[in-house]
């Protein structure tokens, strides 16, 4: 299909959604969104070939492959598009790239990241198909990020290579959060109280050890895998040790959220609502945050993450939903306020890139996807519009 017509069957649906009277105000921005990954489809060549990243400055996607811990994003931004827009190219590219992700739901897990690859992709396929191959592939991920999981610790080993690296011989990172909704979404499917436990077990580890008393978090926690014993917490993409990382805060902020909504444990719940206080406490005037929030003397020069405002927008939208009135109110308004600034210059992406946004940083210490455009970004930014779209 080129160009033109993928920009015409474009306009086409956010037209006819008006036309029905089925517009939303955020309507506009998924559409705009789906005009975005309509341009990057048509560089991608193979469903192998997943887009990941634009650094600053350009206009050329790099890509990742299946097993590759970003490979889930772009798939799920599709589905997220297909339900914004009904637009079956979206759905169809979706199932594309999804049946290439398949397979490694069947593989020897590297890292905690199983649940990032599969759940924005397998999981979304399945919940628009019901076909039992994507519901199958989903219990055999589960069962392999598992066999990561040490129950002396009490939670589930994120970098296996670290241990001879680093010498972090168990070590939990406050992403692996996010890797729980694998093991919640299958014990609640498929009658495996073993998964609730593990994941239930790993929440409370993390409660436990990877937040400082002001509920900053630790991006790494490590431990003894022969007693359990808590060793230290450190950094690995953050400034220092010490600091506040801000992915990784919005990373607890997005798991702890979702740890409530599969447990309704009460302390799950606080603590997401501590987490996303620390949060927005330290928040610049636009609302997206620096990298880190500690990152050197002269912050204000120092590269924004909007991928972890995105992520935090994303949760506040579910996290109301839960809250009395007044705390939800507050935080709707800050979700909105996230989404206004995401959708406009300068972090909304336009004619300079294919992506979504703007403005994302991957790995600073290590050089690499600063202030760039990346896949994480653009699915939780998309999902947040998506969410926004039902309460609205």
């Amino acid at each position: 299909m080129n160009m033109k017509r993928i920009l015409i069957l474009v306009n086409i649906i956010g037209w006819f959604a008006v036309a029905q009277g089925c517009s939303s105000p955020v309507q506009p921005a998924i559409d705009y969104c789906a005009k975005q990954a309509a341009r990057t489809l048509e560089v991608v060549s193979s469903p192998d070939m997943i887009p990941n990243s634009v650094d600053a400055g350009s206009s050329t996607w790099k890509f990742t492959r299946p097993g590759g811990w970003t490979c889930g994003f772009w798939p799920g931004e599709l589905w997220y598009l297909y339900e914004g827009t009904g637009d079956t190219l979206f759905r169809d590219n979706a199932l594309k790239v999804t049946d290439a992700i398949v397979p490694v739901a069947y593989r020897t897990p590297h890292s905690h990241d199983v649940g990032f690859m599969v759940m924005p992709s397998i999981g979304s396929a399945y919940r628009f198909t019901g076909e039992k191959k994507y519901l199958d592939a989903l219990v055999s991920a589960a069962d392999s990020l598992v066999t990561l999981y040490n129950p002396k610790v009490g939670s589930i080993l994120s970098w296996p290579n670290m241990a001879k690296k680093m010498g972090w011989r168990h070590n939990t990172i406050i992403d692996n959060m996010l890797n729980l909704e694998l093991l919640f979404w299958v014990a609640q499917n498929c009658d495996r109280p073993d998964l609730y436990e593990i994941a239930f077990r790993h929440a409370e580890t993390t409660m436990k050890y990877q937040f400082r008393d002001d509920w900053s978090t630790y991006h790494v926690t490590v431990f003894d895998p022969d007693t359990g014993e808590f060793i230290a917490g450190h950094t690995h993409q953050g400034w220092k040790d010490e600091t506040m990382w801000a992915r990784g805060q919005a990373w607890a902020v997005y798991g702890f959220t979702m740890a409530y909504r599969f447990t309704r444990d009460e302390r799950f719940l606080e603590t997401a609502v501590h987490a996303v206080d620390a949060y927005l406490s330290r928040l610049p005037e636009d609302g997206i945050p620096y990298w880190d929030f500690d990152a050197g003397e002269q912050l204000e020069n120092q590269p924004k993450d909007c991928s972890a405002a995105a992520i935090v927008a994303s949760a506040l939208l579910e996290l109301q939903s839960y809250l009395p009135e007044n705390q939800a109110k507050r935080y709707l308004k800050e979700a909105r306020r996230t989404i206004k600034t995401l959708s406009a210059a300068p972090y909304r992406a336009g004619d300079q890139c294919s992506a979504f946004l703007l403005h994302a940083t991957g790995h600073l210490p290590n050089g690499y996807e600063i202030d760039a455009s990346i896949s994480y970004a653009d699915y939780y930014y998309i999902e947040a519009l998506i969410r926004l779209k039902t309460i609205l």
